[in-house]
């Protein structure tokens, strides 16, 4: 049984008398699940079967059924929707793009999701095919598809379900720049969110819908100004920002629910690692009175359902071949050792800090920077398997894209030089590109790093620490792994990127055979 954490938050006061006849419903959602159908481990990537055996593992599908099940127990009158993003992050999707992801929502009677980004990560064509496998409404309503055949028929803004008697009015929304983030093609046009839901809220009120809810894959911030803006909405539930919306976790970045006016705002963080349970009282007039709530975690305490993990591991099966497969090949082998990235520039680092700024040098991108504590192995000379890339890159990082100054730049690096403080602690270490820097190793903290040079469209310039410099990373070190806090509060940051793997084995293909280098972009003295 799950072992549940309700913590009652009275959402709004009830100012008038007791309606006549209350309407209950419990919404269970998720969002960001990016095919996690396996367990995963406290750090959100892959975990062990003997891992998840001793209780260290959270999320899979097999938990989540376990788990929709029990909540649906609890109630007589409840929907499951989900806040986009099920596509991209795994081999799964790798191999069976949509058709694993809708096997499983189908599975778990969901009654409607959202497009996130990551669903055009493939074109309208895999989109379309996700849509014909699924038994419920995929919605999107900040988007003009009237141009795109595939979609133009098939992609409704909201729709209408009925649960308990009374019907339900669903709207769907996506990230307005979604074709800066993924490749819907050129025929769809993105609108402004605000406007978007408003006119569905206009449509299903004039059809006599009174209770409205809008499943955003627009992040926290967006939902929370949708909600500021429009009128009529009752519940969003969030998506793209992987936030945690809870009462009782420390790590939360909001009350669960939200509350901004009448609306009830709900997040359930990422990757199947929780379901969102959020229980919902209207009056007749379709007027939020009440709105509890809270994530479940899906950790040991959820049995695994039996027959879902048989599935998913007959799912897994196939992998193994796309593990065996050979990407590129190399004319040495890439030093990758701890012994040598975390204390110096390798040839591991350069491959990766290369690949990262290929992949988004034309993003106004500059600067890449690699933690080397995410590089875990050397790749031997001669063919090059997706398994070997995996086993440097084990952890489903994916690429973040920021924005900060020169003079925040120059505070990363010296965070990179924290080995000569703690040599337990070296993993912070920064391989970089487009970049070169020389550190002073016998210099007090804060003040090793001498010189920094950035290549600004093929001329090296000194880092200027007023100017901003775009700079690709992982997702860890974004958010402030490794000790680079002072990349959390950069600038139009976007943290779901393609995974590092992929990109690296990409690379590695387009540029074989491989020659690994060092260049003397980095100079300790």
């Amino acid at each position: 049984m799950i072992t549940r954490f309700m913590t009652t938050v009275a959402a709004l006061a009830v100012t008038a008398g007791t309606a006549a006849a209350d309407y209950t419903l419990t919404v269970l959602h998720t969002n960001d699940f990016h095919a996690r159908f396996e367990p995963i481990s406290k750090y959100d990537s892959g975990c062990s079967t003997e891992d998840n055996a001793e209780g260290k593992c959270f999320g899979g599908s097999a938990r989540l059924v376990s788990a929709i099940a029990e909540a649906r127990a609890r109630t007589n009158n409840s929907i499951l929707v989900d806040g986009g993003d099920q596509f991209q992050g795994t081999l799964f999707y790798t191999y069976y793009k949509g058709k694993l992801a809708a096997e499983m929502m189908n599975k778990m009677g969901y009654d409607a999701m959202t497009v996130g980004n990551h669903e055009f990560d493939d074109g309208p064509e895999v989109l379309r095919g996700f849509m014909d496998a699924v038994d419920f409404p995929v919605l999107m309503s900040n988007a003009d598809v009237s141009g795109e055949e595939l979609l133009a028929d098939k992609l409704a803004k909201s729709t209408v379900i009925e649960r308990g008697g009374e019907k339900l009015g669903l709207i769907g929304l996506t990230p307005q720049n979604t074709d800066e983030l993924a490749s819907p093609g050129p025929n769809i046009i993105f609108t402004d969110p605000v406007d978007a839901v408003q006119g569905e809220v206009d449509k299903l009120t004039a059809e006599g819908v009174n209770k409205i809810i809008v499943l955003s894959h627009s992040g926290y911030r967006i939902d929370q100004l949708v909600a500021e803006k429009t009128t009529g909405v009752d519940i969003i539930v969030g998506g793209h920002t992987n936030t945690l919306l809870s009462n009782t976790n420390e790590r939360a970045e909001g009350p669960y629910p939200t509350m901004v006016g009448s609306t009830a705002i709900v997040s359930a963080y990422a990757y199947g690692k929780f379901l969102g349970e959020l229980n919902v009282t209207f009056d007749d007039d379709g007027n939020i009175t009440e709105a509890t709530g809270e994530p479940i975690i899906m950790d040991a305490a959820v049995v695994e359902d039996e027959a879902t993990v048989a599935r998913i591991t007959e799912a897994a099966a196939p992998l193994e071949e796309i593990r065996n497969k050979v990407v590129a090949t190399t004319s040495e082998a890439i030093e990758g050792s701890r012994d040598v990235c975390r204390h110096m520039e390798c040839a591991m680092g350069n491959l990766v800090a290369d690949a990262m700024l290929d992949r988004v040098k034309d993003q106004g991108i500059q600067i890449a920077l690699a933690n080397s504590g995410g590089l875990r192995a050397s790749i031997d000379a001669g063919d090059v398997t997706q398994g070997e890339v995996l086993t440097v890159l084990p952890f489903q990082n994916t690429l973040s894209t920021f924005f900060v100054s020169g003079a925040t730049l120059k505070d990363a690096l010296e965070n990179g030089m924290g080995q000569f403080d703690d040599p337990e602690n070296d993993g912070r270490f920064p391989q970089v590109a487009g970049m070169k820097y020389v550190v002073e190793t016998g210099n007090s903290t804060g003040e090793r790093v001498v010189e920094v040079m950035v290549d600004m469209n093929g001329t090296w310039e000194a880092l200027d620490p007023e100017k901003m410099y775009g700079v690709v990373s992982n997702n860890y070190v974004r958010n402030g792994g490794d000790g680079y806090r002072m990349f959390r509060d950069a600038e139009n940051a976007y943290d779901f990127g393609p995974d590092l793997a992929d990109v690296t084995a990409e690379f590695l293909a387009a540029n074989a055979p491989y020659q690994p280098y060092t260049d003397g972009r980095i100079t300790l003295k």
